[in-house]
């Protein structure tokens, strides 16, 4: 038998406290009339609740609303956004991007830091410094919490990053030095996952609880959203579909290696060399730019006669291969094409997509481009960021 348990004066605090500095987050500066109306609470209680949240540092009067001219509801209560920062890193093999922001997310300052080639046994320590120096840049010395997104497995149970190719050593050492930050919280995630959540809060699904971003650039990956959970799987594998084995790859995909698998069939070096068998310029180097570029010409050349429409149709029907294989076993409604190429095709590459994957798979899915941008795994990074900095001076489980 179930006791139900009686909330006591001090939760009930709690939960007024965190319903309305959530409030002051999602919707800016709010009188107290206003948050009564969204709250529903009492005006006793409002007004006991900001005056505990001011004497806390979260909250701060910041003005009055040009209609009310007296009173206390006039007064415009907001977040201070200086109680807290946090950081963000996107880490890749050539160096990393990383932002300085406030509580409510707000971008002090940015910073993108090459690496070259496998970087220095000073690598990790110079990114920290001027991660250090990016900050005191614009008057913040201690970040409460740092997201890092990078390519790999991040093990849920253990948050150690583990690779399924070669990564360089400083992705480690990056992570050992932010660590032993003092007072700083640091959150590892998988890049696409984080991208996922961009997609999710502020991008292309901020409708849907259930979808699949399928990441298409240097290489190919899944975030893969149920029910507005993320899924990571047993050992933080979920989207590794560089690995899938799909056919015309001409091979299978190894423990070890993922060529002869989706990988194959849709990441950058392969798209390169599809533009060039259409006659679409091509970097030689294959890499993620090049492919971006090559589907951007795609794009400029659909006119009749033009390499733009056949590119275009092969390489959706390259994608549609993995993207069914996915849907079959999750159903989850809607694909979201993020990375560069997924930016680079928007709707037209969508929708090409879809139509491919309708004669592929029996269960209805809509296709969308990403909208969170070039920086969805910057974004995503901020996010899950400002969502542990909210659960530590919000008091959230």
């Amino acid at each position: 038998m179930t006791t139900a348990r009686t909330a006591t004066p001090s939760t009930a605090r709690a939960i007024n406290d965190r319903l309305a500095l959530n409030l002051l987050l999602e919707q800016g500066p709010l009188t107290a009339t206003e948050l009564r109306d969204l709250t529903g609470l009492s005006r006793p209680t409002v007004a006991d609740l900001l005056d505990r949240l001011q004497r806390t540092g979260l909250v701060a009067v910041v003005g009055e609303r040009g209609e009310q001219r007296r009173g206390p509801n006039a007064r415009l209560y907001a977040l201070v956004a200086s109680r807290a920062h946090l950081a963000a890193f996107d880490v890749r093999s050539g160096g990393v991007s990383l932002v300085v922001a406030d509580l409510t997310g707000r971008t002090l300052a940015s910073a993108e830091v090459p690496v070259h080639g496998d970087g220095t046994p000073d690598t990790a320590g110079h990114l920290v410094r001027t991660l250090l120096d990016t900050a005191r840049g614009v008057g913040v010395e201690r970040l409460h919490t740092v997201a890092v997104g990078a390519p790999g497995l991040v093990d849920p149970a253990t948050g150690r990053l583990n690779s399924t190719g070669k990564l360089p050593a400083w992705h480690a050492e990056l992570l050992a030095e932010l660590r032993g930050l003092p007072g700083t919280e640091v959150i590892l995630e998988n890049e696409v996952n984080l991208a996922g959540r961009a997609e999710y809060r502020i991008g292309a699904a901020r409708d849907r609880d259930t979808f699949v971003l399928l990441w298409l650039g240097h290489g190919v990956g899944a975030a893969v959203v149920l029910d507005g959970r993320l899924r990571r799987g047993f050992s933080g594998g979920t989207g590794e579909i560089g690995f899938l084995p799909v056919p015309g790859t001409g091979g299978l995909p190894s423990a070890t290696g993922c060529d002869g698998g989706f990988h194959s069939l849709a990441g950058s070096a392969a798209v390169c060399e599809l533009a060039r068998a259409h006659g679409l310029p091509a970097g030689a180097a294959g890499d993620a730019p090049a492919a971006e570029a090559a589907v951007r010409a795609a794009l400029d050349a659909l006119g009749p006669g033009g390499p733009g429409g056949p590119f275009l149709d092969e390489l959706a029907a390259r994608i549609a291969v993995g993207a069914a294989s996915i849907c079959v076993v999750l159903d989850p409604g809607c694909v979201v094409l993020g990375g560069e190429l997924g930016r680079a095709g928007g709707a037209e590459l969508a929708g090409r997509v879809e139509r491919r994957l309708a004669e592929l798979s029996p269960l209805r899915t809509e296709v969308r481009p990403g909208t969170a941008g070039g920086g969805a795994v910057l974004a995503g990074a901020v996010l899950t960021a400002g969502d542990a900095v909210r659960r530590d001076l919000f008091g959230e489980s």
